[in-house]
């Protein structure tokens, strides 16, 4: 069965930027996930940063995914291969309820086109988790954009066929079909 959505599901969305070095002032990679997500008409649920932390991140997201509002989390940075740091995928991975492998796989394909080989180091991955999607990618702006560009912005509007997220996501059953498998 295809969504039979006509407009946008506007979706609450937060947005966590990873980093040691940024601050919410010079944080482009952010700023540019906040200004798409409005762009495209949906609504800033919350954005905060944080250090490269694996407890102070679990705690926050958690914190959005046990919220009954949050539908979706945008987090950059931390997905790399550092060992003194990158701890995104530890952090948020046990968090969640089912993970979104073909994200991940997706990124990696196209961040190949951009930056060769190196795109295998990339950490990148989503999950659902209590009907809230979290998207990790990296820290920088222009992944940010290929992730937002590529992959999640469709997929957050209703009107994607065959298929979107939107219409799986807490609070939006029932609003649209989606199909399934």
């Amino acid at each position: 069965m295809k969504s039979h959505a006509t407009e946008l599901l506007p979706l609450q969305i937060a947005v966590l930027t990873v980093s040691d070095s940024r601050q919410l002032a010079d944080d482009r990679a952010g700023d540019y996930l906040q200004n798409q997500l409005l762009a495209a008409g949906h609504v800033l649920a919350a954005r905060t940063l944080l250090p490269d932390n694996k407890y102070q991140l679990r705690a926050q997201v958690a914190t959005w995914i046990a919220d009954s509002k949050t539908q979706v989390v945008l987090i950059n940075g931390g997905t790399g291969l550092r060992t003194d740091g990158d701890s995104s995928t530890a952090a948020i991975q046990p968090l969640l309820d089912k993970m979104v492998d073909g994200f991940g796989e997706q990124f990696r394909a196209l961040s190949f086109a951009d930056i060769g080989s190196s795109a295998m180091q990339s950490g990148a991955f989503a999950g659902v988790a209590n009907g809230t999607v979290v998207f990790c990618m990296p820290g920088s702006p222009s992944a940010c954009a290929l992730a937002w560009t590529q992959l999640i912005a469709p997929q957050l509007d209703a009107r994607t066929r065959p298929c979107s997220f939107a219409a799986a996501l807490k609070g939006n059953s029932g609003r649209c079909a989606s199909v399934s498998g």
